[in-house]
C-alpha cells in the first residue's frame, strides 16, 4: 500500500480510501448484515487502508464504530460529514449539536476530518458567515482536527463551489469529483489547491459508467452527440486504449488514473464486498498507467466538465 501526507494536515492516509457512503454504504444498502460490513471495514485495515470515510447521512459510523474497537486510534483516519445541501442544514446551532452523535456513532472522542457536506455553491457565503466560526470553535474544542467541504458533485459538475472555496485560506481538505470522463477539476480546483497544500480526496472516480458497461455507452454516445468527443470514443475503443497502457480492465485504469493526478490524495472507494474491496485495493498496487496513454486519455476528454459518471 502507497502513503501520503493529506496537504497541510499532515495525516498520512492511504492513497486509497474506504467510503462509507454510495449505493453499497459499506453493504447497508445492498442488503449485507451489519457484521458483514464491519468485516469489509476490517478487511481495509488489513489491506493497509488508513483512511475511512462516513457521514452523518450515511448511516454507517455506527458500523464503523464497531469495526474499528480495539483499532489504535490513532492508526487510523477518521473523516465524516455534516450534511450541508440545505439551508436548515446550517443552522449554527444544529452543527453545534451535529457532531456529538456522531463522534458517539464512532466510538471516538475527536474525528480528524469533518467536513460539510455536498455544499452548493449559492449556499457557500452562509457557510463562511455562519458556520466557519462553529467549526473553528469545536477544534478548539478537540473534538475535529481538520475541517473542510465536500462538494454535490451529481449537481455541480463545473465544481462552481470549490471554485470559490479554494480562494479561501480556511479549508484543510476538499472531496472533489474527478475521473476520466470529467476532468475539470483539474484546473478549477487541484491547481489552487497545490498552490495552497489544501488535502484532497477524489470521489467519483468509478461510479456507474465505469462499472456497468450500458451506463458507459450512454455517456459515450451523449458527449459524441453533444460534439464534447470524438465518434470513435466508444467503450471497446477505451478498453483496448487502457490496456495498452497496462491496465486490467476500465474500473483499474479510472483509478490509477486518478490516483495519479497532482494534487489528489487519496480516492475513495465503496463497497459492500470483500473480493470487491480486494480488486480495488489491488489497482494501487500497480504501477502508473503508461504516460502516453495518460495524456490520450487527458486529451480525448479535455472538453467534458458536466458528466458525474453516476
Amino acid at each position: 500500500m502507497d502513503y501520503t501526507i493529506l496537504g497541510r494536515t499532515g495525516l498520512r492516509v492511504s492513497r486509497i480510501g474506504l467510503g462509507g457512503g454510495g449505493a453499497s454504504r459499506l453493504g447497508a444498502g445492498t442488503g449485507r448484515t451489519p457484521a458483514e460490513s464491519e468485516a469489509v471495514v476490517r478487511r481495509a485495515l488489513d489491506l493497509g487502508i488508513t483512511l475511512i470515510d462516513t457521514a452523518e447521512s450515511y448511516g454507517t459510523e455506527e458500523i464503523i464504530g464497531r469495526a474499528l474497537r480495539g483499532v489504535p486510534r490513532d492508526s487510523v483516519v477518521i473523516s465524516t460529514k455534516k450534511s450541508a445541501w440545505e439551508e436548515a442544514h446550517l443552522d449554527p446551532v444544529a452543527v453545534t449539536s451535529a457532531l456529538d452523535p456522531s463522534l458517539k456513532r464512532l466510538a471516538t472522542d475527536h474525528v480528524d476530518v469533518y467536513l460539510l457536506h455536498a455544499v452548493p455553491a449559492e449556499l457557500y457565503p452562509r457557510v463562511v458567515d455562519s458556520v466557519l466560526p462553529v467549526l473553528l470553535k469545536l477544534r478548539a474544542a478537540g473534538k475535529l482536527r481538520w475541517i473542510g467541504l465536500t462538494e454535490a458533485f451529481g449537481s455541480d459538475r463545473g465544481h462552481a463551489m470549490l471554485s470559490l472555496a479554494v480562494r479561501d485560506p480556511w479549508w484543510d481538505v476538499f472531496m472533489a469529483g474527478f475521473s476520466i470522463l470529467n476532468q475539470s477539476a483539474r484546473d478549477r480546483v487541484l491547481a489552487e489547491a497545490i498552490r495552497k497544500n489544501i488535502g484532497v480526496l477524489d470521489m467519483f472516480a468509478v461510479r456507474a459508467a465505469f462499472s456497468r458497461p450500458a451506463k458507459l455507452d450512454e455517456t459515450l454516445k451523449g458527449l459524441v452527440t453533444r460534439g464534447l468527443i470524438g465518434p470513435e470514443v466508444t467503450p471497446a475503443f477505451l478498453l483496448d486504449l487502457v490496456r495498452s497502457g497496462g491496465a486490467v480492465d476500465l474500473p483499474d485504469a479510472a483509478y490509477r488514473f486518478c490516483r495519479d493526478e497532482p494534487g489528489i490524495h487519496s480516492v475513495l472507494v465503496g463497497t459492500g464486498d470483500i473480493a470487491h474491496l480486494e480488486a480495488n485495493a489491488a489497482s494501487f498496487s500497480r504501477p502508473p498507467l503508461d504516460p502516453d496513454v495518460t495524456a490520450r486519455l487527458r486529451a480525448l476528454f479535455a472538453r467534458v466538465d458536466d458528466v458525474s459518471g453516476g
